[in-house]
């Protein structure tokens, strides 16, 4: 028996303890005391202070986190940076029209007067990195009641903050790690003037659109490239016609080698969030509850958003970005869920946890550990009933556009009751919403949004709300559950030449926005979550706090040997690995890279995601490749390696073993989704565009080489 315990628990360390290839997102100021042997004996050519450094400058200063949601690097000494086609979507999006198509015909700034000011965008640069865990936890025992640790938190990490501010005169932002065991100090410096410099059209930025999105092979030319305006000064300014480019500390040299197989990669960036420390309940609440109510109900949103945009190019421009947006989480989890199926993901994770607890036993606090795993399985059983009406309100509920906007109308309403405020701050929320409601009109249509109604909202009806939500909203349409002609007919709302005025006078006609159909079914939705639902959820995930802090506690504290890198928060983190094939499924397996002949083999006249440019399709028959060939006279698009990615680390630089740029992060292998609870070594495959082919498309296709002269590249 104690030889089985002796092998089970190094299999345990083997799959939960980071010793897979590929897995882990690794805070950069910790590579030297964590990884800088692993990475060394993956291949690494350079120094980990290369890679992060805050005394001289280091691959951290090219990496910024771009729009609040992805990352870019700098790749010119005149600011020129390099992201995703779908990062930069949204800004080329609201630069589009009719008129000025950027989204289907690209666009391309021959100078630099032609770049084009994208209002609200920025980009963050880290500037370092700090622990300032014993500084949060001033005040905080283990006995400390857990509403009463938050408050004490939240204060100290309002006072860290202000002190970094005020020292070094930049931005400041606290985060936690490990369920809020640890706390780092991240001190930034945020740009403002950010401006489009150029775009491939869709038909090459997006090939393969929603129906290649999250699958390898991928043939897609994810990619745009921005420039970062400061003033005179090289500081952040707001958007002005006397800003010049930025000169920035550092910029990513380009390699044009080819990549080949085995090849140490490594991917810097912000990805967004992962749960890889989840207990077994809560994996199991989003195999079998959270991802499969989501995927149906935003199959039933995209198919009619679809058909409308296929028809109209004023729609295919109003909703390609929410199209987009939606589209992606409701594959991305289809994929989850068969991954977690195929690793059978829970009860790997309750074989863990029996292991712990067998380690557990052998120690002192046996008793405590006990009584945290039973609190898990009694308060998740709870929870379950309570996230899918969290669920269901968000997506059948929030996710009707117009209830969605008058969500945000209610709560600017509720803001103004505030006695509080005075005129002066009331005005500044009006000011809000009249923003707000031209955005929202510029991209909405109400014809298509009552279709979604009636395919949707019906979900709200569910007896898990035991009848009480379905009372409440029939009591608004003489007892019967109501349809798109009982809302849609009746509501101002819907149109915006009524509505914008009404908003831009609402300090005086709050009444007559009260008593709109649209209005009053919203409120009696969020006033029932909130009384019924949010409060509950609120009171559940108080004591998850607690429990899931202690549950990683105890999974690093059995391990004391081992290394643990901490869920993603959108902070940076390296990933490192190695370019990798995989096996899909029996009987199959995946080159580690694709060129252009998928492209014409995909091609198809009669779907516009998958239609070539006939300018690009001349150059690919013609073998006009120019430098960006590869050793067989071939042209690569994209290629695979098993860095641990996730959202947010779209548009992140893949390096060379030299930390030298090779591609640009875009996406991850379906069969790999779940990696943000569960990363299998055998199937997470992040996705890179090759840079041959980004540059090969500004060079030759565009005709933009001249922004190559800006660049360092090297053969």
């Amino acid at each position: 028996m104690k030889f089985k315990f002796f092998i089970s628990t190094i299999f345990f360390l083997l799959s939960l303890c980071i010793a897979k290839a590929g897995e882990g997102m690794w805070m950069p100021n910790l590579l030297k005391l964590l990884n800088e042997k692993d990475m060394k004996d993956a291949g690494l050519k350079i120094s980990v202070d290369e890679i992060y450094s805050t005394n001289k400058s280091s691959l951290k200063d090219a990496i910024c986190l771009f729009g609040g949601g992805c990352t870019a690097e700098v790749i010119s000494d005149k600011g020129l940076i390099l992201t995703n086609h779908h990062c930069g979507f949204d800004a080329v999006q609201q630069l589009s029209s009719i008129t000025n198509d950027y989204i289907k015909n690209g666009y391309w700034a021959k100078n630099l007067a032609e770049e084009k000011p994208c209002a609200g965008l920025t980009v963050t640069f880290i500037v370092d990195i700090k622990e300032v865990t014993n500084e949060i936890l001033i005040g905080v025992r283990d006995s400390t009641a857990e509403k009463v640790r938050m408050d004490l938190i939240k204060k100290n990490i309002e006072n860290c903050e202000s002190k970094a501010i005020a020292e070094f005169k930049l931005g400041a932002q606290v985060k936690s790690f490990f369920g809020g065991n640890k706390y780092y100090l991240f001190i930034t410096e945020t740009f403002k003037d950010i401006r489009l410099v150029g775009v491939p059209p869709s038909s090459i930025g997006k090939f393969g659109a929603d129906g290649d999105n999250w699958m390898w092979p991928r043939h897609t030319g994810d990619f745009s490239i921005f420039r970062i305006y400061t003033n005179k000064d090289n500081k952040s300014s707001e958007y002005s016609s006397d800003n010049i480019p930025y000169t920035p500390k550092k910029s990513l040299t380009i390699n044009l080698k080819d990549v080949k197989e085995n090849d140490f990669t490594m991917v810097y960036g912000f990805p967004a969030r992962t749960t890889e420390y989840l207990p077994n309940q809560a994996i199991d609440i989003t195999k079998k509850i959270s991802d499969p109510i989501k995927v149906e109900i935003r199959t039933k949103k995209l198919a009619i958003w679809d058909a409308a945009m296929r028809v109209n190019d004023t729609t295919r421009i109003q909703y390609a970005a929410k199209y987009a947006s939606v589209a992606n989480g409701w594959k991305k989890w289809q994929g989850e869920m068969k991954g977690l199926e195929r690793l059978d993901a829970i009860e790997k994770r309750k074989n863990q946890e029996l292991e712990i607890r067998n380690i557990e036993s052998k120690t002192l606090d046996n008793n405590k550990t006990d009584m945290i795993f039973k609190r898990l399985e009694s308060v998740y059983g709870n929870y379950r009933k309570y996230l899918k009406m969290r669920d269901l309100y968000s997506e059948a509920g929030l996710g009707v556009e117009l209830i969605s906007f008058c969500n945000s109308i209610n709560n600017v309403l509720t803001k103004m009751s505030d006695t509080k405020l005075s005129q002066d701050e009331k005005l500044k929320e009006s000011t809000k919403i009249i923003n707000a409601s031209k955005k929202f009109y510029k991209d909405f249509d109400s014809n298509i949004d009552a279709k979604v109604f009636d395919n949707i909202f019906y979900h709200l009806n569910d007896s898990i709300f035991d009848t009480g939500l379905s009372v409440e909203i029939k009591k608004l349409f003489n007892n019967n559950f109501p349809t798109s002609k009982d809302v849609f007919k009746q509501s101002v709302f819907i149109n915006k030449k009524l509505a914008v005025p009404l908003l831009d006078s609402n300090l005086y006609k709050i009444d007559i926005i009260k008593s709109d159909i649209a209005f009053k079914l919203t409120k009696t939705l969020v006033d029932y979550y909130n009384k019924n639902i949010s409060q509950q959820i609120l009171s559940i995930e108080n004591e998850l706090n607690e429990l899931n802090r202690a549950y990683i506690k105890i999974v690093i504290d059995a391990f004391k040997n081992k290394k643990f890198y901490p869920d993603a928060n959108s902070t940076l983190r390296i990933a490192y690995g190695n370019v990798k094939p995989y096996n899909p499924r029996d009987g199959v397996k995946y080159n580690w890279y694709t060129t252009y002949k998928g492209i014409l083999e995909k091609e198809d006249a009669n779907n516009d995601d998958y239609t070539i440019h006939p300018q690009l399709k001349k150059l690919f028959l013609d073998k006009n490749f120019g430098k960006y060939a590869d050793k067989n006279n071939d042209l690569r698009i994209a290629f695979i390696a098993s860095n641990h990615t996730t959202g947010g680390n779209s548009g992140s630089p893949v390096l060379n073993a030299k930390g030298e740029l090779i591609g640009t992060n875009f996406d991850r292998c379906w069969e790999g989704t779940m990696s943000d609870i569960m990363y299998d070594p055998e199937q997470c495959r992040n996705i890179t565009l090759d840079i041959h082919y980004t540059l090969f498309v500004i060079d030759k296709f565009a005709g933009a080489g001249y922004l190559l002269n800006e660049m360092k590249i090297i053969n």
